[in-house]
């Protein structure tokens, strides 16, 4: 009677444990695949909604009514927006305070979007330490159940007198079949995990210039007006 050689043949002739192990291998390719699906959508997102957003405060609109569009939104808050709306909440406090010096309020002002942009990292970078954790360990799973799966087959040889090709081959590939599961869950999460990193890191940078340029001009703001200030006493 011959082997059956198809995919579900083999998967069935396996041993528990290789069983085990394939299966355990696809549900790590159908999480991998929709982390892919949800962190691509989201970081996309986060890129239009930064260009957006810097696109619409560089137009010139005064910041104070930027600060109440901006509000609005509620919990929708995020990405630019959201450094924005923090630096400019804390800015804002800071100066009705007659107590605080302009380095006080500037030095407050950078802390509470230091705060929010670590929030915002912390939220672009969910979800890709567990594709890289799928990426590098897949193969190894893979290679465990192939590795089992062989050692059986020689085992099983060993009480056979005269052993043939026939004999061996499916074994082998029943072996060899979770080692090409574990590299088929591995291989997309890879690739996506390098190119969400990347995406990651330049939405990163384009903040960390938000952040400096967004202080920059609160800075000429508030050392303007302590300098008309001291010459409106004198």
């Amino acid at each position: 009677m011959e082997a059956d050689m198809s995919f579900w043949g083999l998967f069935l002739e396996a041993s528990l444990l290789v069983q085990a192990v394939m299966v355990l291998l696809v549900l790590m390719s159908i999480l991998s695949w929709a982390l892919i699906y949800q962190r691509r959508k989201i970081l996309q997102g986060a890129e239009t909604e930064a260009l957006k957003f810097e696109e619409r405060f560089w137009s010139g609109v005064d910041l104070a009514k930027l600060y109440k569009e901006v509000s609005a939104k509620g919990n929708k808050i995020q990405g630019a927006e959201h450094l924005f709306h923090s630096g400019f909440r804390e800015y804002a406090r800071l100066r009705q305070l007659r107590t605080m010096d302009s380095l006080s309020v500037m030095s407050g002002t950078q802390r509470a979007m230091r705060v929010a942009h670590s929030r915002e990292m912390e939220r672009l970078e969910t979800h890709l330490s567990v594709l890289a954790t799928i990426g590098s360990i897949s193969p190894y799973i893979g290679l465990f159940g192939t590795v089992w799966g062989i050692m059986n087959s020689f085992i099983a040889l060993g009480s056979v007198q005269q052993a043939t090709l026939q004999m061996v081959a499916p074994g082998i590939a029943e072996a060899l079949i979770a080692t090409a599961m574990g590299l088929f869950a591995a291989i997309p999460a890879v690739i996506a995990y390098n190119k969400f990193s990347n995406q990651v890191a330049a939405i990163d940078g384009n903040y960390i210039n938000f952040a400096e340029e967004f202080t920059g001009i609160l800075q000429r703001q508030t050392f303007g007006s302590s300098a008309a200030q001291t010459d409106g006493q004198e």
